[in-house]
């Protein structure tokens, strides 16, 4: 087969390659009052335990389709060295909320080979894990994608070892029935055609959807029937670029699937003809969304 047949081909294979999100990370200093303030508008969350490295841990609120938000901080007295060394090191000290996400992955060397394949970078896939409060040990499979710190830019990749349930009902059952799951990530870039670009030779995507939402402040790049959402400053003097110039490229805000009109919606937008409810930023400390 021709080399151009071949890319076609993968291509092919690339498109069909499901990005159901596994979890997108939000991060922070204190972990007890990112849970507070995610229960003050409503949302509850369970603790997780700590990581493996010796560094972090984390609680989750998981929805019906298995996804979850991850919040993520520092261990009470983690390893100096490992705490630095963390690639989300600078998200979790300066408080940046959105910090990254993963998608599912049945065989983590197999879409590995896919996106290296497409041009994409990937690392090696890596074995970690972490111990449930009951004791029950959790272990998993990663590998990074992309050049930038893990899961920022493109999303990682995962697989668990241990069954998935154990890991994302950790009381088996959602933490809320309320959201479907996550419904959309959304990606602070700096070039807005650029990153479109490489999200299309990675994944093989058509032509993305485009718009301004001034309130926002942002120009987006939807990928129909995907939950990516590229997100450009409009100017320079924007929320979303003074983010990007402290933290880099990488996730500035989560939209959920809504099964219910419970809650206040602290304002409102239209994102590619879908009303997007945002819940209190000021009361959250970041940019959290639904949307039916």
């Amino acid at each position: 087969m021709q080399p151009a047949g071949r890319f076609l081909l993968m291509t092919a294979l690339l498109r069909a390659t499901d990005l159901a999100v596994d979890h997108a990370t939000v991060a922070g200093t204190d972990l007890t009052q990112m849970r507070a303030r995610l229960a003050a508008i409503g949302i509850p969350s369970e603790y997780g335990g700590p990581h493996s490295n010796g560094a972090t841990q984390m609680a989750l609120t998981s929805f019906p389709d298995g996804s979850y938000l991850e919040l993520i901080a520092l261990q009470a007295n983690p390893d100096e060295k490992a705490a630095a060394a963390h690639y989300w090191a600078k998200q979790i000290q300066g408080n940046a909320g959105p910090a990254a996400w993963a998608v599912r992955a049945s065989d983590v060397a197999a879409e590995a080979g896919r996106l290296r394949a497409a041009g994409i970078t990937v690392s090696s896939p890596a074995q970690s894990g972490r111990e449930r409060p009951d004791g029950t040990r959790l272990e998993w499979d990663t590998a990074r994608v992309g050049v930038e710190p893990n899961g920022t830019f493109f999303p990682f990749l995962i697989r668990d070892i241990t069954r998935r349930e154990l890991r994302a009902f950790p009381a088996g059952q959602p933490s809320t029935e309320k959201f479907t799951g996550l419904k959309r990530v959304v990606i602070a870039v700096r070039d807005l055609e650029a990153s479109v670009e490489r999200y299309r030779q990675g994944y093989g995507f058509p032509a993305p959807a485009e718009q301004d939402d001034i309130r926002f402040g942002a120009r987006l790049a939807w990928f129909a029937g995907t939950p990516v959402v590229l997100a450009a400053p409009l100017n320079a003097r924007s929320w979303l670029a003074k983010r990007i110039e402290r933290f880099g490229e990488g996730p500035c805000a989560f939209v959920l699937g809504s099964q219910t009109s419970d809650y206040r919606a602290a304002s409102k937008t239209r994102w590619f003809g879908a009303e997007v409810s945002w819940f209190d930023t000021e009361k959250l400390g970041w940019y959290l969304g639904f949307e039916k």
